[in-house]
């Protein structure tokens, strides 16, 4: 991607998508017009391999039988039609809580309305206090102490006997993860602390992920780890109990602001995001398989209609991002695989809806459905906490969460002084 020479000349494509969460909109206009003008002298190439990669999958589809496009995906997720489907609807009918929020960065960086490549863009002042690692891993284990005593006793462990690695070093790799190793041994986490609240929650996140396989040990190493549409609910939940902990504990409204918009932007990005580009999948597969090959143009059309009906009049989809469907990796090498990011989610949050429902009366049956790993289906696991995968109600109980957390980001931010 060619950027101007003031903001480093050629970057990869990765770069060049960061630089639209700059403060300066001229920065992110000029970013998303190199990336589109990037984009165009292989887009018709594209579009012709994924038209055969469309029409390759219907002709398999249809040799073994699946009554769908997406069956083959939900098979290897261990998902029903049905769930999913399920979660779709639930998702597309809560666009409102995305259009609110982006209206509400609008407002904030003293704009009309935004454009597309102004979705990304901060509207955090910085500044926020340093949380140290002593202090950090406190308020984490407060969290889960708060909830389980067991987990709380498996986080200490994690810290106190250093399963955790998280000081920043020299060419150390950047994020944060936790890696399953052999049953019979505990899993790590590393990190990259920077104190910072953010840090707190990612701490938290990944804690969940090790509790998870800590419990799920005794399933043995074919049944510890889940699939991806469950991988997610320890550790999201253990971020959400550790965000309201957070919450709680922060007098500042603007660093309650800063807290809040980090997990909306999460949250929009994993479930609102990836259902739109779901219902784009949708949109491309089902027009090969009854009207024929797909021009670039009806991929543009399609892919525009995803995107506005996510982002409603809250935002300007200009005819540069038509093209942005083609740099998505997903939509050639696994067909289908997006909705998992949502599925995880918002499954997660829609267990910890429960949990607030049910109280203390819930941890038994959740930690049972931690130690059983992947040795069910998510419908048996979900079903062990009382879940119905099936039911758009049951994904509608995370999407309120999401709701609320942009309610507190608005009072956040008039208390700020923002609006």
């Amino acid at each position: 991607v060619d950027l101007p020479e003031a903001m480093g000349g050629t970057v990869g494509l990765m770069t060049a998508l960061a630089q639209l969460q700059h403060s300066e909109p001229e920065v992110r206009e000029s970013s998303a017009a190199a990336v589109t003008t990037a984009l165009a002298p292989g887009l018709r190439t594209r579009a012709f391999i994924y038209n055969t990669l469309l029409l390759d999958k219907s002709i398999d589809d249809r040799l073994r039988d699946y009554p769908s496009w997406i069956t083959s995906r939900n098979m290897a997720n261990e998902a029903s039609d049905a769930s999913v489907q399920a979660l779709v609807d639930a998702v597309v009918s809560r666009y409102d809580i995305p259009q609110r929020w982006y209206a509400l960065k609008a407002e904030i960086l003293g704009v009309d309305r935004l454009r597309d490549f102004d979705r990304m863009a901060s509207v955090t002042a910085g500044g926020s206090a340093e949380i140290g690692w002593a202090e950090g891993t406190s308020i984490v284990r407060d969290a889960y102490a708060s909830f389980s005593d067991e987990l709380a006793g498996i986080v200490g462990r994690f810290i106190d006997e250093r399963w955790i690695d998280a000081p920043v070093r020299p060419g150390k790799r950047g994020g944060a993860f936790c890696a399953y190793g052999v049953p019979e041994h505990h899993p790590y986490v590393l990190l990259n602390w920077t104190s910072t609240a953010r840090d707190v929650a990612t701490l938290a996140h990944e804690l969940g992920h090790g509790v998870h396989g800590y419990l799920a040990r005794e399933q043995g190493i074919f049944h510890q780890s889940t699939p991806l549409t469950l991988a997610e609910t320890a550790s999201v939940f253990g971020e959400t109990v550790t965000n309201n902990r957070l919450l709680e504990s922060l007098d500042d409204p603007e660093e309650r602001f800063s807290l809040l918009a980090a997990t909306l932007e999460d949250s929009i990005a994993t479930v609102f995001r990836q259902v739109a580009m779901n219902r784009f999948e949708h949109s491309c597969h089902s027009h090969r398989r009854e009207v024929g090959e797909l021009s670039v143009e009806t991929f543009g059309d399609y892919w525009a209609e995803s995107q506005t009906a996510m982002l409603g009049e809250a935002v300007e989809v200009t005819e540069g991002y038509r093209t942005w469907w083609s740099y998505v990796p997903h939509f050639i090498a696994t067909p289908g695989y997006v909705y998992a990011y949502a599925y995880g989610q918002l499954l997660a949050l829609s267990v910890y809806a429960r949990y607030r429902e049910q109280g203390d009366s819930f941890v038994p049956a959740y930690l049972d459905m931690l130690r059983a790993g992947g040795s069910m289906s998510p419908e048996a696991l979900t079903a062990i906490v009382g879940c119905d995968l099936t039911d758009p109600g049951f994904w509608s109980a995370g999407l309120d969460i999401v709701e609320g957390q942009l309610n507190a980001a608005v009072d956040a931010a008039r208390a700020a002084g923002r609006l």
